[in-house]
Parts: structure tokens; C-alpha cells; sequence
């Protein structure tokens, strides 16, 4: 009988190595998707193939043989070889420079928790990421990817939306002892404001809380005094260690209301008319690398969305 390994001893010894993995040829029959009866015929034959046992088959479990136990080791060293190769080699066009650039509380807040997913997913896609104001043009096209916040109007360039934006007042739990209680927006005149003056393109300095108080009918209130902030983190930081009330951004605020930091006093959510997109040239998914990041991040995004509910 020649000893060269045909395509059926290859099936066998597939059969084998998970078998060998889970000492049971129920389990294994579970994951292959084939009946146990299969699996132990397919275990026997194997063990015909080679001229020695493999497993001993004991009242109630499995145990591999000494010739079983070296055998499992290269078989599993060896498909996991092979597996490790066959994502390389799929993954061959997914490799090089991608330069993202994204507003920097986005980036910091949404985005970064979740590269290493990224990183894990294309590893050998070189990310060159650069944190920048929506105020900055985006025409220079210093970037292949771009997440921006903005009314989606971008010309000559396309843009994938991600998610709509929605704002509401937020504040340390402390705030409110030796004052009254923030039931109403009129209260907010015992309280010093926060503000980002980056909040979208074209904002001025307190644009967002302008438009909250316009959209729940309450205009009449003078917001235009407290800090001012040049990044939405920076706001929010000054809210968690009580300087004020802030405008929070929902997308950006999940963990702070899940963990007690920050709380909404006032119910009204309103939408902004601005959402996350992605932004890119014309024809530039038409790259393999482009499209498989921005594919995760509309991922990514319909996962978040579906975990916080939608705006």
C-alpha cells in the first residue's frame, strides 16, 4: 500500500484533529455537521490507513493513544498553518498605507475603542490616523477615508452616512446640591454653562445650545455665557468634574450615562440635522483596502445603533 497521503486520508485526518480537540466523537460529529456513526467509521478507517491505533475507546470517553497524541499535535500545528496562510493569502490586496482622518471627539470617544477590532480584522493594513476639526476643509485631499460631521453636503466629493446626531443637556449628579433642580429649562439660569465651539461646521459658540432650547420652544433663555471649549471631550471633561451643563452628543456619551457620571436632566432629545459620514473621492472604494474599512465602519456603526437605539 503506498504511503503518500491521498485526498481521503486528508478528509480522515481532518475528522481526526477535531475529535482530538474535543475527545469525543459526539462533539466533534456536532461541528462537522455528520452523525457520530460517521465520524468513529471515518476514525476507523484512518487508523486501517495508518497501521496503528489512535484513540482507546473507554466506557465513557475518549483518550488518545501515545501515536495519537504526537499525531494530534503536528495535525493541529498544521492545519492552523494553513488557516493562518489562507487569510494571508485573501487578504493579499488588503494591505498597505490607509490614511483616516476623523473629528477628533469621534475619534476618541467612538472610534478608538474599536480599532483594535480593525486592527485584528485587516493586520496588515497600516492605519495613519489624523485627528481633525470639521471646521477644516476637506478638499486638500490629504486622506482617503475621512469621518466628518456635517449636513452631508460635500462637493465633489461622496459620502456614506453613518449615523444621525442627536443633543441634550447633561451634567454631574453633584451639580445640582445648594441649587434648584433643573426640572425645566427656565432653571437653567442658576446654572453656569458649557459649550463646544467646534460642534459642526460653520457653529458659532453656542450654536448647540441655541438650537436645543429653539427645538423644545424655550429660545427666550440667554446661553451665551459660560466656558467655552474647543472639543466636545473638553466640554464634556468639564461637565464630569462639575463645572456645568453641557451639550451632549448621544453618540458620544453612551458610557458617562451608563456608568453615573453624567446624567439628562431634562427628557427632550433633538436631532441636529447633522450625521457621521464617511468621506471619500469618487470612485475610491473601487481599492479593495478602502472598501473593506469603510464596509467595517458602516458595520460597526449599524452595531452601535442596534445596541443604543436608533435617534
Amino acid at each position: 500500500m503506498s504511503r503518500t497521503l491521498n485526498a481521503q486520508t486528508h478528509a480522515w485526518l481532518k475528522v481526526f484533529a477535531v475529535s482530538a480537540r474535543h475527545l469525543s466523537f459526539t462533539r466533534a460529529a456536532e461541528e462537522l455537521h455528520v452523525t457520530t456513526g460517521a465520524v468513529s467509521q471515518q476514525i476507523k478507517q484512518l487508523e486501517e490507513r495508518l497501521g496503528f491505533k489512535l484513540f482507546r475507546r473507554l466506557p465513557r470517553r475518549l483518550e488518545l493513544t501515545d501515536e495519537g497524541r504526537r499525531l494530534a499535535g503536528v495535525v493541529d500545528d498544521a492545519y492552523q498553518a494553513v488557516g493562518q496562510e489562507v487569510r494571508r493569502l485573501r487578504s493579499g490586496l488588503m494591505s498597505g498605507v490607509l490614511r483616516l482622518r476623523c473629528v477628533p471627539s469621534f475619534l476618541t470617544k467612538w472610534l478608538m475603542p474599536r480599532l483594535p477590532r480593525l486592527q485584528a480584522r485587516f493586520p496588515d493594513i497600516e492605519m495613519h490616523v489624523s485627528a481633525e476639526d470639521s471646521n477644516l476643509s476637506l478638499r486638500d485631499g490629504d486622506f482617503d477615508l475621512a469621518i466628518d460631521l456635517n449636513d452631508g453636503h460635500y462637493p465633489g466629493l461622496s459620502i456614506t452616512p453613518l449615523m444621525d446626531e442627536v443633543i441634550f443637556p447633561v451634567c454631574a449628579p453633584g451639580l445640582m446640591r445648594g441649587r434648584p433642580p433643573l426640572r425645566r429649562a427656565e432653571d437653567l439660569a442658576w446654572y453656569p454653562l458649557l459649550h463646544d465651539v467646534t460642534a459642526w461646521r460653520g457653529s458659532h459658540d453656542y450654536a448647540e445650545w441655541e438650537h436645543y432650547l429653539t427645538a423644545i420652544a424655550a429660545p427666550h433663555i440667554n446661553v451665551r455665557r459660560g466656558y467655552t471649549f474647543n472639543r466636545n471631550q473638553l466640554t464634556m471633561e468639564a461637565a464630569i468634574s462639575g463645572m456645568g451643563v453641557a451639550i451632549a452628543r448621544r453618540t458620544l456619551i453612551t458610557t458617562e450615562l451608563k456608568t453615573g457620571a453624567l446624567i439628562a436632566p431634562f427628557p427632550e432629545q433633538v436631532a441636529t440635522d447633522k450625521r457621521y459620514g464617511i468621506v471619500h473621492a469618487p470612485g475610491a472604494l473601487d481599492d479593495r483596502r478602502l472598501r473593506a474599512v469603510h464596509d467595517w465602519l458602516v458595520e460597526e456603526a449599524r452595531r452601535h445603533q442596534d445596541a443604543v437605539g436608533r435617534p
